[in-house]
Formats: C-alpha cells, structure tokens, sequence
C-alpha cells in the first residue's frame, strides 16, 4: 500500500502517517530525513542536492523525486510506504506520477488530513516547547503545571517562531496557493481520501482505516 499524506501545516499528517506506517508494518518515509540521510552518507545524489543548498536553491523536482525513488526503491518499501512531506506542488506530483509510471509503479491513496484554519492557527499558536529537552506542551490542552516551566525538566517553554500567529498565517497562505491544489488533483485520479484533523489522536488511525478498506 503505497500512501500520500496531504494536509495543511499543523494539520496532524505527521501524526497519522507514523500511526499508518506502524499499523500496516510500512516506513514512514519524509523528505526532509532522506535528505539529511544522503548528506550524512555523502551520496552522489545527495553531494548533488548539497550545491543546490549551499548556494540557498530550491532543490529542483527531479532530483528530490530521484533521492525519493531511491529510497522507495529499498527492500522495506516492497510491501508500500506512506510519504510525508511530497509533493508539495502539481508539478512535484506530475513528476512523481510520470517516474513511478516508468517503473510500472503508482501511489495507491492520497489522504488529506483536512482541519479548517482556524483550528490550526489555534493548535500552533498555542504551542510551547521546552528549550531544554525539547517536550511539547499546549496552553489549552496540554498545560504545564507551572506557567512557561516545562514539567519534565523544569527548563523554559516558548512560543516558537514557526508557531507565531503571522508565521502560521503565511505558511497557511502557501500551502493554500501551492499544495491545497493536489486535492483536486488527486480526486481527479480517483484516489483521494479525506479524514478529519480535528478529532482526538486515539481516533485518527480508526478513521484513516476505515477510508482504505472502503477502496
């Protein structure tokens, strides 16, 4: 089973491609880690991808999808694999789509984890993360005990930038303009499927389950 996780930041995907990947004994496979795995090992398509990066480029679509067919193409992928983090546009998706049909290959699902925006600005915006050990708390609905004191090690907990209401609002700004569009994209191939974001994390995988058997 071959799956794309679509959704907007701070939508839950993540979450629910390593529940996915746990659950059907696939990897949960993210762009950002293959990259930082080629760099690590010096690869050629990752010594490649570090020109790109050093001189503060875009890695072009066609490379990312080499890196990433390489990493599918390793024997823990036989069974499928969940991607999280690509695409991210029609043309990283068009991309995909056309080296895959070359391998006589295809994406089975794409499931979009779709949650309104303002839940989002809500869910980030609330976030605080331990400077120290890095643990996750929200104001809301996970608090500390004490106001801004982490309670595993009591260090400091912040509002990261990445968290910050105007961050949010024009990360939320590009995915509408660049990545909403592959919902659309992925109807039309007849192989989207749509969960909800807002529900607790003890029903997400139940949810995305019962999409998949239905076909």
């Amino acid at each position: 089973m071959k799956i794309i996780m679509l959704g907007a930041p701070g939508a839950g995907k993540g979450t629910r491609a390593a529940m996915i990947a746990e659950h059907y004994g696939i990897p949960h496979i993210s762009t950002g880690d293959i990259f930082r795995a080629n760099l690590k090992a010096g690869t050629a398509l990752g010594l490649e991808a570090k020109k790109y990066m050093d001189a503060g480029e875009l890695v072009p679509d066609d490379l990312t999808v080499k890196i990433l067919l390489d990493r599918v193409s390793q024997d823990d992928c036989k069974e499928g694999y969940v991607l999280d983090g690509f695409p991210r546009t029609i043309n990283q998706a068009e991309v995909l789509e056309e080296e895959l049909e070359k391998l006589n290959d295809k994406i089975d699902f794409a499931i979009d984890v779709d949650v309104s925006d303002e839940v989002i600005e809500e869910r980030m915006g609330g976030r605080r993360v331990c400077v120290k050990c890095s643990a996750t708390f929200h104001i809301v609905h996970a608090p500390t005990k004490v106001e801004g004191v982490c309670d595993k090690c009591e260090g400091e907990t912040i509002l990261r930038a990445d968290d910050a209401p105007e961050t949010v609002r024009q990360r939320l700004k590009v995915y509408h303009e660049q990545t909403r569009p592959l919902i659309e994209f992925y109807k039309n191939h007849g192989i989207l499927r749509m969960v909800s974001g807002s529900g607790s994390i003890t029903d997400a995988l139940a949810a995305v389950i019962e999409v998949l058997n239905q076909g």
